[in-house]
């Protein structure tokens, strides 16, 4: 975690400390220090070129969730971990342009980040950030962009101001919300954790009680909240859509009012990295009343194995995604599921396919003995519905020293039929 002064914003808003960072080379670790020592030796202050240095490491490792923009950009080390992606935000912004609104009020902008993707589809936004420093790199972010502006405040005076508990937004307003779910005063913080995750609801700020009377007033609201959010803690009246990036599920979203779609109630949104369009798997149905599909029983570790994607775990469709493909699943609990044959669907992303090759009851002797025989040099393992640890596992069955010979990689999934533990060798399709 950084410390305040090194997240200092001051030395770089400067005209001389703003010129320093943008004339900066792009980011090298190996050079840093002999740079640090250059730009003292020219006469910048130590705290401009620390700052500077800072921004400009900070925008190497932003040009991934922001690309080009990052260039530019200024962050904390805090606001960079979870602002959004731009992808992700841009579908955000898009939400709030097809259902006619005019105005997003970003209550908690952090850096930006959904604000300037509102703000690049032409959408008026007034984003509101309470922590100071945070709010001066917001306001550089969306400098480019006069339809925006940044108010430094709370949720909650805003709201105030406008009255939006008792009268709701003004019409063609649309509120984005993304609650602080870190306490960066928590006792049990480390330096190499960072800041503690909240999950009493009432803890975020602002809490999940001020979301749910702003969304009682029938105003047009989106609420980012981290993807593990339990699901008895989602209200009843809301759309939940869980957002994974090539496999890496980054948040859900609570859409309420004219931004929630009719007839959906849970939503799982794969966006891949490379631009292309999204792929969606939607139900009707609350947690838990959905598709009720048959465990297959000890035959059913066949065929193709499907993984499926996070998003498509959380948001509990994994029997509705297993019932669509005509698949059956290994077991009720467990996030597996089988079928014939592979789809072969190129714009196919739901799950993650699995040719397997053969299946044995798992114990330590017989997996030993198949790693020797086949002369398997590396491994990837997978495990669900099984108490294994997959490092330890990889450690006891390949050997101290590699074989000679070619390498050999194989994959072992190591899971549950009925009451008997299982591993299968399969083939990433």
């Amino acid at each position: 975690m950084s410390s305040p002064a090194a997240d200092a914003l001051d030395p770089v808003l400067t005209p001389e400390g703003w010129e320093l960072l943008n004339s900066l080379p792009p980011y090298d670790e190996q050079t840093a220090l002999q740079l640090n020592l250059r730009l003292r030796d020219a006469g910048h202050p130590p705290d401009r070129v620390a700052s500077a240095l800072t921004q400009s490491r900070l925008r190497a490792a932003g040009r991934q969730k922001f690309g080009e923009f990052a260039a530019r950009m200024l962050f904390t080390h805090e606001g960079l971990q979870q602002s959004t992606r731009l992808a992700v935000a841009a579908r955000h912004a898009q939400r709030f342009r097809s259902a006619g609104l005019d105005r997003v009020v970003d209550l908690g902008c952090g850096l930006g980040g959904d604000a300037l993707a509102a703000a690049s589809l032409g959408l008026s936004v007034t984003a509101v950030e309470a922590d100071e420093n945070t709010a001066a790199a917001a306001t550089m972010n969306l400098h480019p962009f006069p339809e925006a502006n940044v108010q430094h405040g709370t949720a909650e005076d805003f709201a105030a101001t406008f009255d939006l508990l008792q009268a709701g937004a003004p019409r063609g307003w649309g509120l984005w919300l993304d609650p602080a779910r870190r306490d960066p005063h928590a006792a049990q913080e480390t330096a190499a954790a960072g800041p503690t995750r909240l999950w009493d609801p009432e803890s975020f700020s602002p809490p999940l009680s001020f979301v749910k009377a702003l969304a009682n007033t029938g105003t047009p609201m989106g609420v980012k909240l981290g993807p593990g959010l339990p699901h008895e803690l989602i209200p009843s009246d809301c759309e939940a859509e869980w957002v994974s990036v090539d496999g890496d599920l980054v948040e859900v979203v609570l859409w309420f009012n004219a931004l929630a779609r009719p007839g959906v109630r849970r939503a799982a949104t794969l966006l891949p990295e490379d631009g292309s369009a999204a792929v969606e798997l939607v139900s009707d149905t609350d947690f838990g009343a959905g598709v009720q599909a048959e465990p297959s029983g000890r035959e059913g570790l066949f065929g193709v194995l499907h993984e499926p994607d996070p998003a498509v775990i959380r948001s509990g469709l994994i029997a509705e995604l297993a019932d669509s493909l005509g698949a059956h699943l290994l077991d009720e609990h467990i996030a597996y599921f089988c079928a014939d044959e592979p789809v072969t669907d190129p714009d196919y992303r739901l799950s993650r396919q699995f040719r397997v090759l053969e299946v044995d009851s798992f114990n330590l002797k017989t997996l030993k003995a198949w790693v020797t025989e086949a002369a398997v040099t590396s491994l990837e393992i997978k495990k669900r519905g099984v108490d294994v640890v997959p490092e330890r596992l990889r450690q006891q069955l390949l050997p101290k020293k590699r074989p000679k010979g070619p390498k050999r990689h194989a994959t072992l999934v190591i899971t549950r039929l009925g009451e008997e533990r299982v591993f299968a060798v399969v083939e990433p399709l």
